[in-house]
C-alpha cells in the first residue's frame, strides 16, 4: 500500500544536488560538467542550484567535505580511552575500508579529479578542513610512549588502505568488493600483528 505522495519525505534538495553532481564528475570530470548540466539532471533551474551553492567550486568543496567527515567519524575516538592500542586502529582502519567500498563514488571523485582538487587545496576552507584529520592522525603516529615499531607499522597499515584501495582507481575493478575488502583486512592484521 502507497502513501500519499504528501506523506513521503522528500530528499533534501541540496544533498540531491551533491549527488547529482558527484554521479557527473565522476562519469565526465569536474571541468566537463556545467551547473546547467547539473540543474538538468535534477529537474530545476540553475537559479535553485545557486541558491544552495554560490559556485561549482562550492559544490566541490561540499563533496570532498563527505569525505572528510567520513575519516573523521572512523578515526573518532582512538587513543582518547586510555592506552592506544594497535588492534583499535586496526578496527578504525577496517571501519575506513567499508567506507571507502561503501562510498566508491566519493574516492573516484578525488582520484578522477586531481587538478580540481589541486585548486580546491589551496583554499581557506579546505585547508582547516584538511588539517584537522591530518593532525589527528599525526598525533596517533607520534604518540612517543609507543614502541617505534609499533607506530610505522601503524603508518604503514594506513597506507595499505589509502593506497590499495583509493590509489588504484579502476586497477582492482575486477575484484568482488568483500573480497577485496578481506584482503586489505588481512593486509593490515599482518602489519600490525593483530587477530
Amino acid at each position: 500500500m502507497s502513501r500519499p505522495a504528501s506523506t513521503i519525505p522528500k530528499i533534501d534538495t541540496r544533498e540531491r544536488i551533491l549527488d547529482v553532481a558527484l554521479e557527473l564528475f565522476v562519469a565526465q570530470g569536474y571541468d566537463k560538467t556545467s551547473l546547467r548540466e547539473i540543474a538538468e539532471q535534477l529537474g530545476v533551474t540553475k537559479a535553485a542550484l545557486y541558491y544552495h551553492f554560490a559556485s561549482k567550486d562550492d559544490i566541490l568543496l561540499a563533496l570532498h567535505g563527505r569525505l572528510h567527515e567520513l575519516l573523521r567519524e572512523t578515526t573518532e575516538g582512538l587513543g582518547e580511552a586510555g592506552p592506544w592500542r594497535p588492534g583499535a586502529f586496526a578496527n578504525a582502519l577496517r571501519r575506513l575500508i567499508g567506507e571507502v567500498i561503501s562510498n566508491e563514488k566519493l574516492f573516484q571523485l578525488h582520484e578522477r579529479n586531481r587538478a580540481a582538487f589541486e585548486k580546491l587545496h589551496q583554499s581557506e576552507q579546505h585547508t582547516a578542513m584538511h588539517s584537522d584529520l591530518e593532525v589527528r592522525i599525526r598525533e596517533l603516529l607520534a604518540d612517543t610512549g609507543l614502541p617505534v615499531r609499533t607506530r610505522v607499522r601503524t603508518a604503514c597499515a594506513l597506507g595499505a588502505v589509502t593506497f590499495g584501495i583509493m590509489l588504484p582507481g579502476d586497477a582492482f575493478a575486477d575484484i568482488d568488493r568483500q573480497v577485496l575488502a578481506e584482503l586489505l583486512s588481512e593486509a593490515i592484521d599482518d602489519l600490525l600483528e593483530t587477530d
